[in-house]
């Protein structure tokens, strides 16, 4: 059965020929209006509220290791304030010191003679950080394969660059991922200029084999025949605990989960956005979408700009809360993030990435070295003078002439607004 799904383009070809008979049937489905109820799910909550602030030190520690002497000053770091979804109110220097077993402070004289912080890694951060490296160049090719899926889920192969950055972090790219990546690959991916003057990354060639879902995988790994012949993959489906369905409910969803599957990766221009088999498209290239991402998961807002490029109707996350059994919107950590259910069992992710593993340890690092700040175990140090080796002076002479001190933070929030094309409320 594997062999029949990927022995080549011409087998593939006739695969797709057959899903595409399922669009036939179209016409005979409308939007049945049908709403489900949130449920909290305890769990789930715990896992999207265990990386607080993990992004933005991770980013912080990928920053800081590129710097030549590895130490950099804070206003340096303020420059990157926008990518690391930090509060407007908390200054970056006092989330950096949060993390003592982490970041370590060194401090230099400004042209006015004023001390100006700058934060380097400390020895176990630094290991844990080459070991992440290590990870992503062991597994280059499976990070490039889910970035060209990405694009090949859009409707011109193509994303800007700004969409990519806000996805970055959950499908795992490196920081850096435009030197890392895209320039190392020309044969597959093209910087281009967009109409409204952003610039995006296209992808050069599309690639048959690449070209096939995780639920099309999964429908063939668990020899469910049948299902493949007449295009009627069903979505698996987990339910809160104690999450209770009405009658109407239940048939509805038997009915819908019956109706055609529609691959994301075919264009599906033609169907009616009014109807249940569109819906279930949407509800595909969204499950599809998930699972390139290494924890399952991704905040609303990194997908409400997707309409356009994924050729989505308007409030295409509608699906999100008219599908509690598929996916989870947890409100934790003053946002939405949306959870794959099939991809955990309680708070333990079924199939774990290496980049995981990583981050990881350094969540664990982070709540350890917390907690020995908050009991004490750290003591700030101070000094009369600063010493004048050769990493401060070289720190010096950047800062010389600028201006800036470490309280000089209120001018560098550069943050990037998104916003979510549909708010909604926290029930609980």
């Amino acid at each position: 059965m594997v062999y029949w799904l990927f022995s080549g383009r011409a087998v593939y070809s006739a695969f797709l020929s057959e899903c595409r008979k399922g669009f036939s049937y179209q016409q005979n489905f409308g939007l049945v209006n049908v709403k489900l109820k949130w449920a909290k799910d305890k769990s789930l909550d715990a896992v999207v509220a265990a990386e607080k602030d993990l992004r933005a030190a991770c980013f912080l520690v990928s920053i800081i290791s590129s710097a030549s002497h590895c130490f950099v000053p804070i206003y340096h770091l303020c420059r990157h304030r926008g990518q690391l979804g930090l509060p407007q109110n908390l200054k970056l220097s006092t989330f950096i010191r949060r993390y003592p077993n982490i970041f370590c402070e060194s401090h230099v004289l400004d042209s006015g003679g004023t001390r100006v912080p700058c934060f380097g890694l400390t020895p176990e951060a630094a290991d844990v950080h080459h070991e992440g490296l290590n990870i992503l160049q062991q597994n280059q090719k499976d990070i490039l394969d889910r970035l060209c899926k990405l694009l090949m889920l859009t409707r011109d192969r193509m994303l800007p660059l700004q969409t990519i950055d806000q996805l970055k972090w959950d499908m795992g790219l490196p920081y850096d991922y435009r030197d890392y990546l895209i320039t190392r690959h020309p044969e597959l991916f093209s910087l281009v200029r967009l109409p409204d003057d952003r610039v995006g990354l296209k992808l050069l060639s599309w690639d048959d084999d690449l070209a096939v879902s995780q639920l099309q995988k999964n429908a063939v790994l668990q020899q469910k025949e049948e299902d493949l012949r007449s295009n009627s993959l069903a979505f698996p489906i987990r339910f809160t605990r104690g999450f209770g369905l009405k009658r109407k409910c239940m048939e509805w969803l038997k009915e819908w989960q019956s109706l055609p599957y529609t691959s994301p990766y075919t264009d599906a221009s033609h169907l009616d956005p009014r109807t249940d088999v569109s819906e279930k498209r949407i509800v595909g290239i969204f499950h599809e979408l998930l699972h390139l991402t290494i924890r399952k998961k991704t905040e609303r807002k990194n997908v409400s700009n997707l309409r356009i490029p994924l050729s989505l109707p308007q409030k295409f996350t509608k699906v999100f809360e008219r599908h509690p059994g598929i996916f989870y919107i947890s409100m934790k950590l003053n946002t939405q993030t949306i959870v794959l259910r099939e991809a955990y069992d309680q708070q333990q992710l079924l199939v774990k990435n290496p980049l995981v593993d990583a981050r990881e340890r350094f969540a664990s690092m982070m709540r350890e070295g917390f907690l020995d700040r908050s009991r004490g175990l750290y003591n700030k140090t101070t000094s009369a003078g600063v010493k004048k080796d050769p990493l401060n002076v070289t720190c010096s002479n950047q800062l010389s002439g600028t201006g800036f001190s470490y309280e000089d933070e209120s001018d560098c929030n550069l943050f990037s607004e998104y916003y979510s094309d549909e708010l909604m409320p926290d029930p609980s």
